[in-house]
């Protein structure tokens, strides 16, 4: 059973429609001790990082918990941003601390690449190539970073769907990267927990695809 966590910023019907194409039907947890039959666990989301705090400390020891038990969790776009130490957005609020990190705005200045110890090592912006729009609303493509069950069947360049204005740093838990302004983590992944910054619910074939191999790892 897949659990789509509900905290009132997240679009539910698209993604339990996209589960629903899938052949699965996702139930809705009306509260933490609910998850303790959740075979895995998707934590979507839309909005400002503050919004994550309505996931409370017995939200937060329920998820973890059932991490704990190994069962895969997926974060969606401020979901998946909520899965490392925080946001500038909301510096108060704190994420659920599963990645190292801290997620910041877009911009086209340079930026450290956190999976380098070297602190002289830099991914450049978009110099020269004229000012770019925040948020970052929609298709881009994919680099592929490392070997990753998340992206398992997805090519190279294979285009996804964006909407945000802060993103998550490139760190070692980074398998697909993409660029806008500065190149940062589309997609991460340590053990059993993935997070994919676009809406895999909406960038058609290739989000199904990702959707579908979380699916496998819940299996």
């Amino acid at each position: 059973m897949i659990s789509l966590i509900d905290y009132g910023a997240g679009n539910l019907t698209s993604v339990r429609k996209a589960l629903a194409h899938l052949g699965v039907t996702a139930t809705t947890p009306r509260a933490p001790a609910d998850l303790t039959s959740a075979d895995g666990i998707i934590v979507p989301g839309v909005g400002n990082f503050a919004v994550t705090a309505e996931l409370g400390p017995d939200w937060r020891a329920a998820i973890l918990d059932q991490v704990g038990r190994q069962r895969p969790l997926l974060g969606i776009c401020v979901g998946m941003q909520w899965l490392f130490d925080g946001s500038e957005e909301a510096p108060g609020h704190a994420g659920l601390e599963l990645l190292p990190g801290t997620c910041r705005l877009l911009t086209d200045e340079t930026v450290v690449d956190e999976r380098m110890d070297d602190s002289t090592s830099r991914v450049e912006g978009s110099a020269g190539m004229g000012r770019f729009k925040v948020p970052h609303v929609g298709w881009n493509s994919l680099h592929l970073t490392k070997q990753s069950w998340l992206l398992d069947g997805v090519d190279e360049g294979d285009q996804v769907y964006f909407t945000h204005s802060f993103a998550a740093p490139l760190t070692a838990d980074c398998v697909g990267a993409t660029r806008h302004g500065v190149e940062f983590a589309a997609a991460v992944e340590r053990d059993h927990v993935g997070g994919v910054q676009f809406h895999p619910e909406k960038s058609s074939d290739v989000g199904l695809r990702i959707l579908q191999n979380f699916l496998r790892k819940v299996s």
